[in-house]
């Protein structure tokens, strides 16, 4: 009797499952609610149960085993078309899964225009659109040259990358320059400001850094990273600590070198003037991770996630080089002064090989003050690492977080567990204007859409009975 006295007191509390816009909606009314997240579960989880357990948990282990063994070392800065394979005259690269030019978003088109500008491959933006539109150009993805781009992701021979070496593994992968926030190309801007930009990198920035890491004889990513991770950085879109690490690794050397002290000071304004100067670094070392594990018969591991403001893509290391694509989502964050919801393009960039690798939106429960540029609270930031537990195979043994009693970072994406919990993995994103020429508007947070888990599930269980039925033993249903 007490309980029901209780309730005519207290007032009834909502429990809300499914959509959480209703549960939103009883509390911007004053009502009490409660919301459960809770999904039907997805028809292709009935496919698991065909799949051989056995021979995918063993391979996936050696997944896991690969992504946290990676050791990425920098070891040089070069100009694309001297390290990166198949980048021919004519070619441009780009973030995300293959897509043509009347398939662009607008800031990867104007990434695209601002790259011919640079190359001097076209006198203007109306002549660089022409070429692009004409067929001129050869468009594929970075992902398809052991590079990774953020944002729009464009990558043309004369910009110089980052050469990393995975020492575990023996393989290379590699990144442009970063070249700040706002507007920048890699957002799609490109105003004779930002190829200015572009050529300082080119002429004074890159050769001055290749330097100075040649003379370090190699600075050690994986290291800088765990350390950044302890210091409130995810090393996706909060990288201050990370920044500061590497510049320490750089100064003595840059000191050391023949430059002269010109030339040292707008290096060092520039890296320290720019707070995400390490990510387009940590991305590289992140593919040379991934790469490792992509083609690895029967693991269900997802070797890629990409978007390119038109589509997402994820490829999964037992099914190789096949993409599986949905429409790109549409980030929910914060706006920099003078824009909205309303200017924001879908999704874009290679950055999520960060999520890949165990970091970015997986580590934000080390990093509260990431809600500051990407929205939400850092309630919400345990909240995300903690449920990319629940889909991901084991726990990073190198990126720990003190928050959660120095545990190691999710890692390595199950795309069964994805299907059969329903959660997929998180991503925090900078905001491209869906216009070109414009720019960086915002930063926020989504969840890859589920769709693409789903065809990579059965595509798996086809593939996986497909190669059983070569070997002799068929599957039963």
């Amino acid at each position: 009797m007490s309980k029901s006295k209780d309730l005519f007191v207290s007032g009834p509390v909502a429990v809300n499952l499914g959509l959480e816009s209703f549960h939103r909606s009883l509390l911007e009314q004053g009502a009490s609610s409660v919301h459960v997240d809770w999904r039907p579960p997805s028809p292709a989880a009935g496919l698991l149960t065909r799949l051989d357990g056995t021979a995918i948990d063993a391979a996936n282990a050696e997944g896991l085993r690969r992504l946290v063994d990676s050791r990425a070392v920098l070891v040089d800065i070069r100009p694309a078309h001297e390290v990166v394979p198949g980048l021919d005259e004519g070619v441009i690269l780009h973030a995300g899964p293959p897509v043509t030019w009347d398939r662009m978003s607008g800031p990867q088109r104007g990434a695209v225009i601002g790259a011919l500008l640079y190359e001097g491959l076209a006198d203007s933006p109306e002549r660089a659109e022409q070429l692009a539109a004409s067929g001129g150009v050869r468009f594929d993805p970075c992902h398809h040259h052991r590079a990774v781009g953020p944002m729009a992701g464009v990558l043309s021979r004369s910009m110089w990358v980052f050469v990393v070496h995975n020492v575990t593994f023996g393989n290379d992968a590699y990144c442009s320059l970063n070249e700040g926030l706002g507007k920048v190309l890699r957002f799609g801007a490109y105003s004779p400001d930002v190829i200015e930009r572009l050529r300082f990198l080119e002429k004074v920035l890159a050769p001055a850094l290749a330097e100075a890491v040649r003379r370090s004889g190699g600075i050690n990513v994986r290291n800088l990273t765990a350390q950044a991770l302890q210091m409130g950085d995810e090393c996706h879109n909060r990288n201050v600590a990370a920044t500061t690490l590497f510049l320490k690794e750089l100064v003595p050397h840059l000191l050391a070198s023949d430059l002269d002290k010109g030339t040292i000071g707008e290096v060092f304004r520039f890296v320290a003037g720019n707070v995400h100067f390490f990510l387009n670094l940590s991305m590289a070392a992140c593919k040379a991770a991934s790469d490792t594990i992509l083609g690895l018969r029967d693991s269900t591991l997802m070797s890629t996630m990409a978007r390119n403001g038109t589509d997402i893509g994820i490829r999964v290391a037992g099914l190789g080089e096949r993409w599986f694509t949905a429409p790109a989502g549409m980030p929910k964050g914060l706006f920099f002064p003078g824009f909205s919801q309303d200017d924001a393009n879908p999704d874009l960039g290679d950055s999520t090989v960060s999520e890949v690798a165990g970091i970015g939106g997986f580590a934000m429960a080390g990093a509260p003050a990431i809600v500051q540029f990407v929205g939400g609270t850092p309630a919400d930031a345990l909240r995300h690492t903690r449920e990319m537990y629940e889909i991901c195979t084991g726990r990073h043994k190198h990126y720990k977080m003190p928050v959660l009693d120095f545990a190691g970072t999710p890692v390595g994406v199950d795309i069964r567990k994805v299907v059969s919990t329903g959660i997929t993995p998180v991503i925090n994103t900078g905001i491209a204007h869906r216009n070109p020429g414009v720019g960086q508007v915002g930063a926020g947070l989504l969840h890859a859409p589920f769709a693409m888990f789903e065809e990579a599930v059965k595509a798996f269980v086809e593939d996986q009975n497909r190669f059983e039925d070569n070997r002799g033993s068929p599957k039963g249903d």
